[in-house]
């Protein structure tokens, strides 16, 4: 059996990979490590080994080209004399507060919460990612949705039904 030509492989994991970059790095940078991840992903294609597990090689490309736009932020000059004004967002969008409620977490919970709920990885494959055993991987994935909730919670009663 050959191997699924790349179109289909951004295709199929590209919304995933997505979710997962927008988790570790928040909405501004996302885009561009999505790219960066497929970009990457489409050099090294040729050499993946048969029967790899092609979400978590693309996970783990996408934790490191998350945290490269992360640290390329860090080094980016911020203009001081002038400072934009702020963005006003619809009072109902939930989805940037749920990204102010992840960058509030711990980084390892932020991520375990990014691989495993939202790219779906098992906690094994997570617990590889960042280092550690699969118990510890669960126990961050659940303190940080614990944190989550009670972060969300507040802001949506506030907000009420939909």
């Amino acid at each position: 059996m050959g191997r699924e030509p790349f179109e289909v492989v951004v295709e199929r994991y590209g919304p995933m990979v997505l979710r997962v970059c927008w988790a570790v790095v928040g909405p501004t940078l996302a885009e561009d490590a999505w790219s960066e991840t497929f970009l990457a992903a489409l050099r090294a294609y040729p050499e993946l080994p048969p029967g790899s597990n092609v979400e978590a090689w693309l996970v783990t490309i996408a934790r490191n080209k998350a945290i490269d736009q992360l640290r390329a932020q860090s080094r980016r000059p911020v203009p001081t004399e002038r400072l934009p004004e702020p963005i006003r967002w619809e009072e109902h969008d939930v989805g940037l507060d749920l990204w102010n409620a992840l960058k509030r977490l711990p980084r390892k919970q932020r991520e375990t919460v990014a691989y495993h709920y939202l790219a779906g990885l098992p906690y094994t494959e997570v617990a590889r990612l960042l280092g550690g055993n699969p118990a510890s991987a669960r126990r961050a994935g659940a303190d940080g949705i614990a944190s989550l909730r009670s972060m969300l919670a507040p802001s949506v009663q506030e907000k009420g039904p939909r």
